[in-house]
């Protein structure tokens, strides 16, 4: 059963429980030390906090794409085999010779997983953080508080039957990569939007051939990070994952 959380008496924002997809949502905009008050809410309840974005400018809300009939278990696949399967459709929509610059050092054969990241500072520290400061940013136009029923953090895209991740056609796959970052690397999902999904890492990469590593992970779960924003993978992994503890992924 799951129990609202303004019933347990934790200093939170007024919300309801919603169903179909099952999760709480905050009545009022969040402030960026919502993420960190909702912790208390985990503890309490077992429900994994994130923040909800609506852009209020465009009326994109998170929800937008939302499809429960998408919804697949990620305890049913494997993670290395779901990367290898990403990568190699990739490569085989991308055999232009400008591609395999884009990903040099690597080639059109999947090279495996990264190396887990040696851990900084706590994970759920590093989401509080990483959350206020997007806050600040302006970067979460429209964020509410939600918390959702799921037993971990990465799984929370699969439970809400997100569909945003364009080269995911259910949404296991995409929480059983998400798990794996989870344990390798520290990872929170720390907020969804109609088309982009925004994490915080507490054990990032920390030198470059780790970064390369993690990189190539990233151009198989999201190639639109590394083709439509960087030159090549080798640019993506040095100014955007080297010692970075906010990954950000969105999908044309």
């Amino acid at each position: 059963m799951v129990i609202n959380p303004n019933a347990l008496g934790l200093d939170l924002p007024s919300g309801a429980m919603r169903v179909q997809p099952s999760l709480w949502y905050a009545n009022e905009p969040a402030r960026p030390d919502t993420w960190a008050r909702l912790l208390l809410a985990r503890e309490a309840s077992g429900m994994h906090p994130v923040l909800l974005v609506n852009d209020e400018d465009r009326s994109l809300g998170w929800d937008r794409d939302l499809d429960l009939d998408c919804v697949s278990h990620p305890d049913d696949y494997d993670v290395e085999e779901v990367l290898a399967s990403l990568w190699d459709n990739d490569m085989a929509e991308n055999e232009a010779e400008d591609a395999a610059d884009t990903i040099a050092p690597f080639t059109s054969e999947w090279p495996g997983l990264a190396p887990a990241g040696e851990r900084f500072a706590d994970a759920d520290f590093t989401a509080a953080r990483v959350a206020g400061e997007l806050m600040k940013a302006g970067r979460l136009p429209g964020a509410r508080a939600g918390l959702i029923p799921v037993r971990r953090s990465a799984d929370i895209p699969s439970a809400l039957g997100w569909t945003a991740a364009g080269n995911h056609y259910e949404t296991g796959p995409l929480s059983t990569i998400l798990r794996s970052w989870e344990d390798r690397f520290g990872l929170r999902v720390v907020a969804l939007h109609f088309d982009r999904l925004d994490v915080s890492v507490a054990a990032p990469p920390s030198t470059m051939t780790d970064a390369l590593a993690v990189a190539a992970e990233h151009h198989a779960f999201c190639p639109d990070n590394v083709r439509q924003g960087y030159d090549t993978i080798r640019e993506y992994a040095a100014e955007g994952l080297l010692g970075k503890q906010h990954w950000t992924f969105w999908w044309d």
